[in-house]
């Protein structure tokens, strides 16, 4: 995990596309490892586990560094119990909800949280968008939206969980970017992931779904817990702490094009030409954004 606090030697060298890259590959095996779970566990005990495991590995990492203080604990609790409920239930649904439909599909139609994103930036955080930055957030929404679109029945209930799953990462992202950004990241994300696991161990325990795993659980689990969670929410949250959460939400429009491409490495299926239009329009405005930095 790498700690973006200010006095945090690795900080100020960490180059910020680089983050987003390897954020954009690992982001996009959520799901996968979702699907893989599926039949080893509840989905309320793999996510209790997912978040669990990863709550000691970070704990251990802090602890080797003396950093655990429990008073940003006492002091931030309503903070914290915020967002770790609505990232436990986000979490539960999105296993939840790939029982019922594929991981490509889920993955797609969870970027209608870039809306929900930036809606709430624009209109809740008063973010401001620069006439470049608006065009290109058009541009990268229409073309996360073609990839997106795929004829069908979008109300089946898979669907219609992974949308009211993207609504609660989108408003604990918004909490956060409002009332966490000051706090030392290390405290921070301990605190995050351990209080998103006390809720999800609520949910196992209250469904009756507490099951001891297998040990192919065991191993998927930990996978899941280090790649999933410790690498790829620590990305998230550090490239969040340097852009405004409009301008995070733009480019991480990305994440269906990384999607695609795993497809064609790993499966052969070759995009369709809906899908490499979509595709351009994200590249194109993920490119207005950047090209020009602010200040």
């Amino acid at each position: 995990m790498i700690d973006p606090s200010a006095d945090h030697p690795a900080f100020a060298t960490v180059n910020t596309p680089l983050i987003f890259a390897i954020l954009l590959v690992v982001d996009s095996l959520h799901f996968i490892f979702a699907r893989a779970l599926v039949p080893l566990l509840p989905p309320e005990m793999s996510s209790f586990l997912l978040l669990g495991i990863a709550a000691v590995q970070v704990g251990i990492y802090q602890a080797a560094r003396g950093k655990i203080r429990f008073g940003t604990l006492r002091r931030r609790w309503r903070f914290f119990a915020a967002i770790g409920v609505l990232v436990a239930a986000s979490t539960v649904i999105n296993y939840a909800a790939v029982a019922y439909i594929d991981p490509g599909t889920a993955s797609l139609l969870g970027k209608a949280g870039v809306v929900f994103s930036l809606g709430m930036g624009l209109i809740w955080l008063r973010e401001r968008l620069r006439p470049i930055e608006l065009l290109g957030a058009l541009s990268a929404i229409a073309g996360a939206f073609l990839i997106s679109f795929q004829p069908g029945d979008y109300l089946r209930i898979g669907s219609v969980l992974v949308l009211a799953s993207a609504f609660f990462y989108a408003l604990h992202t918004a909490i956060v970017k409002r009332y966490g950004e000051a706090m030392e990241f290390g405290d921070f994300f301990l605190f995050r992931i351990a209080a998103t696991a006390f809720f999800l161990f609520l949910f196992a325990a209250g469904r009756g779904q507490l099951v001891w795993p297998s040990g192919r659980a065991w191993l998927v689990v930990f996978i899941a817990a280090t790649v999933d969670v410790v690498i790829s929410r620590s990305l998230y949250y550090l490239s969040l702490r340097r852009m405004s959460m409009s301008i995070h939400t733009i480019i991480l429009t990305l994440s269906p094009v990384v999607t695609i491409l795993w497809s064609l490495a790993l499966f052969r299926e070759v995009p369709t030409p809906t899908s490499l239009i979509g595709g351009a329009l994200v590249i194109l405005g993920v490119a207005l954004v950047t090209l020009r930095p602010r200040k």
